[in-house]
């Protein structure tokens, strides 16, 4: 009988112990629901039409394009800070392998981060900017855009 109040402890342990994981995963499962109505914005690259939504206030930014499980082609999102800063994106509940692209305020793409699906590493700007471009991942690759090419539209032309 001795040994009881100890089983008893380890059960109650690991009771414990895999609710907690199950609260922790049920947490961080991505099964949010997508914002997909924001106000949107025409962009150019080249001769290619970006049709961006725009997210501008701080809760719009942070849940960016988590939860999506599809998005066409020509579409993104343009996320639009007050202030140049060196800007640093994640992938927590993303669902979706994203490109973002970091760009400066005459539209000029600064550098390009391939960004991979749940993973929460930093993908950050090189230089201090104020616009960053979120597209299906292979977009500006098979355009061949990269750092120096030179977007257009609304947002750019204001600054």
């Amino acid at each position: 009988m001795k040994n009881a109040p100890s089983r008893r402890f380890l059960w109650a342990l690991l009771y414990s112990t895999l609710l907690a994981a199950t609260g922790a995963q049920a947490q961080d499962s991505p099964n949010g629901v997508p914002q997909t109505d924001l106000p949107r914005v025409p962009l150019m690259a080249g001769m290619y039409r970006i049709d961006a939504q725009v997210a501008t206030k701080p809760d719009e930014r942070q849940t960016g394009l988590m939860y999506r499980r599809e998005m066409p082609q020509h579409e993104g999102m343009l996320f639009i800070f007050e202030q140049p800063a060196t800007q640093c994106f994640w992938m927590k509940n993303t669902l979706l392998p994203l490109t973002a692209a970091f760009v400066a305020d005459d539209g000029t793409i600064v550098n390009l981060a391939d960004m991979q699906p749940l993973k929460t590493d930093s993908h950050c700007s090189t230089k201090p900017v104020r616009y960053v471009l979120e597209m299906n991942q292979g977009w500006f690759d098979h355009k061949k855009f990269k750092a120096g090419f030179k977007l257009t539209g609304a947002p750019f032309q204001s600054r």
